[in-house]
């Protein structure tokens, strides 16, 4: 369990470096990095809202994930099945969060 322990605690540590750009408006429109769908592509102004918007979800979901995968490991008699599908949940759910808020932000701004 220590293994996926650690995959988690990375995987959100990743999260976290993929967000901090985009909160800082470091990336320009591309079809590469970012919340990327035709509305932020044609809009440099709305690009750079949205995915701000986005990549602070994106941070809270990361930071929430590793919170777990922390507090769950020291959770008695937790099987590893349990462990790694909890976290996924967790993981799965705040994402979809932090990208229907942040579709319905960008249908604010167009």
């Amino acid at each position: 369990m220590q293994t996926l322990l650690f995959i988690y605690i990375v995987g959100g540590l990743l999260l976290v470096l993929i967000a901090l750009p985009l909160i800082a408006g470091k990336i320009k429109p591309n079809l590469y990095y970012g919340f990327r769908v035709p509305t932020t592509l044609k809009n440099p102004e709305i690009w750079y809202a949205t995915n701000k918007h986005f990549a602070e979800r994106l941070l809270i979901s990361a930071v929430i994930e590793i919170a777990v995968a922390i507090g769950l490991y020291f959770w008695p008699n937790i099987s590893v099945d349990v462990y790694a599908l909890s976290i996924l949940g967790v993981f799965v759910i705040t994402s979809a969060v932090a990208f229907i808020q942040s579709w319905r932000y960008m249908k604010t701004l167009s």
